[in-house]
């Protein structure tokens, strides 16, 4: 049998996947900054995300116009760089979930964690 890697290597693979998604959920909430969305994404169980995770992420998503940008000042140190939502952002969000979805019940039901019951095809 092969060994499939540690369970933090497994973890990590399959959050490369679906970070993005997790990023525009988090951004959802409202405006945010990479440090704050990081607290965001480990209140929500994903302690293995990390700032240096995000900021190309976040690079891509603005690139592609899922998220906008502004600068606000902050206590002492440089401003910020806060992210939120563009409305092409919250149909990706939208779009995301379903597919998210999706995958989540066929690899639910290739695991035997669900039943499903796998409809015959009919033709006209």
């Amino acid at each position: 049998m092969c060994h499939m890697g540690t369970a933090d290597g497994r973890r990590s693979q399959l959050l490369r996947g679906v970070l993005d998604l997790c990023l525009l959920a988090v951004i959802s909430e409202g405006p945010a900054y990479g440090y704050e969305m990081t607290k965001r994404l480990r209140a929500r169980g994903l302690s293995i995300v990390g700032e240096g995770s995000i900021y190309p992420l976040l690079g891509r998503l603005e690139r592609d116009a899922l998220v906008e940008t502004r600068r606000a000042a902050s206590n002492g140190g440089p401003p910020r760089k806060y992210y939120s939502l563009s409305p092409e952002g919250e149909r990706a969000l939208e779009v995301g979930v379903r597919e998210w979805e999706t995958a989540r019940d066929a690899v639910d039901g290739a695991l035997g964690l669900v039943k499903v019951e796998v409809q015959p095809c009919t033709s006209s």
